[in-house]
């Protein structure tokens, strides 16, 4: 990776380097990671702590209700964990009869949590300090509160118009009858009381205990099919990962039921073009990457499903080379073209990473879906219900069809690239159908293309949105756009201020024999953040 002291894109901010990095989307958060490290703990120590802060710092992409998934290097291998969850068992077609797709808010979404599942068999199998510990900085935000700041404030306060009918919400988030502004301090006791109590049974009082109990009862409350028995069943999976090697380097991702096999399929289908020969910013580059990602969400869409019900065409079957190679033939280096492809509806997610001093890198990311999920809120708990049954498909052939203890179709995908048996870089790009196209973009950016982390966050972004339409954010120079125009491409405009259209990067890359480049993404509150 090269080092640049100045680069042509907005923030023009340097990679942070030091031996022991974590990067995520709120600092508060970030600097609760970075206590665990320098009070011994590894990065496993400091991603967890980051992750409970930022259910409390960032309410608008995720919560204690959330799903979750990791990829982690302990030092000699690498390790990949699925806690999604899984549908009500009570949940069949039948159920949604007469519904053109699956409903996007309220009850009828929720799925069983899964984030605090992870936290728990993450830190059992590789974390150093005790379970408790981790908690601390998150309890103490939820209790005496913090600023809330300026881009969650603003997605807040949109949430706030769609949300505020839904079972708690507004008791929970929206404490004065509205959502909080910009620098205003917002405290949850009820998040707090949670917290502790996950805590000190490690996790037990979630799936099993009291708070379990107060969720399942509130879903009896409203007629909804989440019981204390499906909270009871719900467990993780050390998954492993999927990968396509790309030059010398090799992307891994987390197998299906994520959109992480959409970015392997993406690279490998480019690996097939001449995007060797042409540079970062040239419209041939990015015309040729924008039609890999059509193809790739096309086959996502259509194929991708809890990996049990993946019986008619597999995640081998999608990833062999020479079916790669044939869709790459497909593609017009002149010419875009309408492949069917579609995108997941955008949604709120957080991503983080963390890197140590001895060499343990983790790539982290848990989600609600849309921003605070469901809209549902547990009263006296602060636990928001993500809305992930959204992701299933009411098709009868379709094998993301719904139907009970099933894992629906994820968007939220950790990203890590290996170099040869070493670790290179793990990272992220938050934010609904961006995040499998923004792993292709951080990839190229970082290795093919010699941008340092930083550059790569900053540079200009692209999304696949549905047929020929791409949406490309305000910094894309008027001479590219007009070239992608005159291929075809439907090009809309966006601000690069938009966090769920174009994402949230934040990557870590490791120098050498020692110490890590952390860049973050200016479109976030983040920071990278390390000594």
């Amino acid at each position: 990776m090269h080092l640049r002291s100045n680069h042509d894109y907005p923030s023009r901010r340097s990679a942070v380097l030091a031996d022991n990095m974590v990067v995520t989307s709120h600092p508060l958060a970030a600097q609760a990671g970075l206590s665990m490290l320098a009070q011994g703990g590894n990065a496993v120590d400091a991603a967890l702590a980051t992750a409970i802060a930022l259910t409390v710092l960032e309410p608008t992409g995720n919560g204690i209700g959330s799903d979750a998934f990791a990829i982690l290097w302990d030092g000699s291998e690498l390790h990949g964990l699925n806690a999604s969850g899984r549908a009500p068992a009570a949940w069949n077609a039948a159920r949604f009869a007469g519904l053109d797709e699956m409903p996007f808010r309220g009850w009828e979404s929720v799925t069983v949590p899964g984030a605090v599942s992870s936290w728990v068999a993450l830190s059992d199998r590789f974390g150093k300090l005790p379970f408790e510990t981790l908690f601390a900085p998150a309890i103490r935000y939820a209790t005496d509160g913090f600023p809330v700041t300026p881009i969650i404030a603003a997605l807040w306060q949109r949430a706030a118009l769609d949300l505020g009918d839904q079972p708690g919400f507004a008791e929970t988030f929206m404490p004065q009858g509205r959502a909080p502004q910009a620098g205003e301090y917002f405290a949850s006791p009820g998040h707090a009381r949670t917290l502790r109590l996950i805590a000190q049974t490690k996790g037990r009082a979630f799936y099993e205990g009291e708070i379990a109990e107060e969720i399942a009862d509130f879903a009896a409350k409203h007629g909804a099919a989440l019981s204390l028995e499906d909270l009871a069943r719900h467990q993780p999976d050390w998954c492993g990962t999927i990968s396509k090697p790309f030059d010398g380097v090799t992307l891994h991702e987390i197998p299906p039921n994520g959109q992480g096999i959409a970015a392997l399929m993406g690279l490998g289908i480019l690996g097939q073009t001449n995007i060797r020969d042409l540079a970062a910013d040239d419209p041939a580059a990015l015309h040729l990457q924008i039609e890999a990602m059509k193809l790739a969400l096309r086959d996502a869409e259509t194929y991708v499903a809890d990996p049990a019900a993946m019986t008619g065409v597999s995640a081998d079957a999608l990833l062999d080379d020479n079916y790669l190679a044939a869709r790459a033939r497909l593609i017009d280096p002149s010419k875009a073209q309408d492949f069917g492809a579609g995108a997941p509806k955008n949604g709120g997610t957080v991503y983080l990473s963390a890197a140590d001093a001895s060499g343990m890198m983790v790539s982290f990311i848990q989600s609600n879906y849309a921003g605070f999920g469901s809209g549902v809120v547990v009263p006296g708990t602060g636990v928001a219900l993500q809305n992930r049954g959204a992701g299933f498909s009411l098709d009868p052939k379709h094998q993301n069809i719904v139907d009970g203890s099933k894992r629906p179709f994820q968007t939220i995908i950790p990203g890590f690239l290996m170099q040869g048996n070493q670790p290179l870089m793990s990272f992220g790009v938050m934010g609904g159908p961006m995040q499998a196209q923004g792993h292709v973009q951080m990839v190229l950016r970082t290795q093919l293309w010699n941008q340092d982390v930083q550059m790569a966050a900053d540079a200009p972004r692209w999304r696949v949105t549905e047929g020929l339409g791409v949406a490309c954010e305000t910094t894309i120079p008027d001479t590219t756009l007009n070239v992608l125009r005159r291929m075809g491409h439907l090009i809309s405009l966006e601000a690069p201020d938009n966090a769920f259209g174009f994402g949230g990067a934040q990557l870590i890359h490791r120098l050498g024999p020692r110490g890590y480049a952390g860049g973050s993404d200016p479109r976030k509150d983040g920071a990278a953040m390390g000594y």
